[in-house]
């Protein structure tokens, strides 16, 4: 493997190694090293980096506990690159390559802290059974004008017209063409990177873009939509503009998700299990939307991390309330789409675009899982109806989701308890950070009136 990465950094006259992994916000960390320290590294097993980077609060502070011994001790993790993430870092001055890590313990037991390896957990319980996921994942973002004071509200940029959007544009080609050298750029980059994107389109937000990944491995997606996005952001800057993938980032403009359309096939002849022989539904199709009907609502921070995560999940906000499931239905968290019984696959529509891509697939495929193994009945499907109008089943905070993801032990022993506790620490730290903060509503309203 050595010699692999040798000859593809001499082939592609790599200078630097940009060596990536997620912490449990899917913020991307890692190591830059010279090429040849790199291959170095490879071949006295020295590329390490502390344990602790697993455990980094979205405001860059580590939850101090007295039996956080990951903290307190921080011992090495050692960090072994995946080649077949190895790709071109389009847009660097310097030569540069981008390359994903795995984390490893010093006695090469995988480190459950980290996102990646809990969605290989989670596949490694597929594979037992002769069975593939195959995933798709769906991201949106919106563009907006630079904000250098946190205090003060995004807005639309100027597009090549010299106005900025000031009212929705869904699938509009003209809105597309305002932002054309900024969107070749983002291709160019993706395609530099080899990242497999498909189509793209104007969401219905101002400045609001959606790009389609095709369907792949949740692991090699998951890889992408980190690269992604740390493509985006540079590229919009260029640009002069901002790229955020926050959930909600503006008042007025619907949230931004991430949808994963996800199916299931059998290893070896890449039948697609959700489907009869006379293409009807099957009854592991049926047991997998009835796992993530009754666990989803129970692991929500997994897909709706942060505190804004919970502001995009508002009736008519173009995202779901609850967890009912219709046939071509947008309204509903769960949507079976419109297909030949072939690419059979079931929507979810509740992740956000803050979403930590690892962990958003792995809670999504760890509750099929269970629904399959248990055998868990759906609801009867939303037949044409409003789904906003059923009764609201996830949570409305990260407060009340935290509380509800403690108590969910099914899902604690897929995921791992060490992760598990880990992931909940952090998100109390984050939380208690936001409930410190008094925000210019409460200046505004409760200032002189109260």
């Amino acid at each position: 493997m050595i010699n692999e990465f040798e000859a593809w950094i001499n082939e592609h006259g790599i200078a630097e190694v940009e060596c990536l992994l997620s912490d449990m916000n899917g913020i991307v960390r890692g190591k830059v090293l010279p090429a040849r320290k790199f291959l170095r590294s490879l071949e006295d097993n020295s590329l390490r980096i502390p344990s602790s980077v697993f455990l980094v609060t979205v405001t860059g502070e580590y939850p101090f506990a007295d039996d956080n011994n990951t903290v307190v001790i921080d011992p090495d993790a050692d960090l072994r690159p995946d080649f077949r993430t190895l790709c071109v870092a389009p847009g660097y001055r310097t030569p540069t390559a981008f390359v994903v890590v795995d984390a490893y313990k010093s006695n090469g037991i995988p480190l459950d802290l980290s996102p990646r390896q809990v969605l290989k957990r989670v596949l490694a319980l597929y594979s037992e059974q002769g069975w593939k996921p195959v995933v798709a994942p769906e991201i949106e973002f919106y563009l907006t004008q630079v904000n250098a004071d946190p205090d003060l509200p995004l807005s639309p940029p100027a597009g090549r017209s010299g106005r900025p959007e000031t009212s929705p544009q869904p699938y509009g080609l003209e809105a597309i063409t305002e932002f054309e050298d900024l969107i070749e750029n983002i291709y160019e980059h993706a395609e530099i990177a080899g990242l497999q994107i498909d189509t793209l389109i104007h969401e219905a937000g101002a400045a609001q873009l959606e790009i389609n990944f095709l369907h792949g491995d949740p692991i090699t997606l998951s890889d992408q939509v980190v690269v992604f996005k740390r493509l985006v952001r540079q590229v919009a800057l260029k640009h002069g503009v901002y790229a955020t993938f926050m959930a909600k980032p503006m008042a007025d403009q619907p949230g931004s998700a991430m949808h994963i359309h996800q199916s299931l096939v059998e290893i070896g002849t890449g039948k697609n299990l959700f489907v009869r022989d006379d293409g009807s539904d099957s009854p592991m199709f049926r047991h997998y939307i009835g796992g993530l009907q009754a666990l989803l609502a129970q692991v929500t921070p997994l897909f709706a991390p942060n505190i804004n995560s919970f502001r995009r999940m508002r009736p008519h906000h173009s995202a779901p309330i609850n967890l009912e499931c219709g046939y071509d239905n947008r309204s509903c968290g769960l949507r079976v789409p419109l297909s030949d019984p072939a690419n059979r696959r079931l929507e979810n529509r509740l992740p956000g675009a803050d979403a930590n891509p690892y962990l958003a697939m792995a809670a999504s495929l760890a509750c099929g899982y269970i629904g399959i193994m248990e055998r868990i009945e759906p609801s009867i499907m939303v037949e044409g109806g409003n789904a906003y109008r059923r009764s609201r089943t996830l949570p409305r905070t990260l407060d009340e989701a935290l509380d509800r993801l403690e108590k969910c032990t099914v899902i604690k022993n897929v995921l791992g308890e060490h992760f598990f506790e880990a992931f909940t620490m952090i998100k109390r730290v984050e939380l208690d950070a936001f409930q410190d903060v008094i925000s210019s509503w409460e200046r505004n309203h409760l200032l002189l009136k109260v």
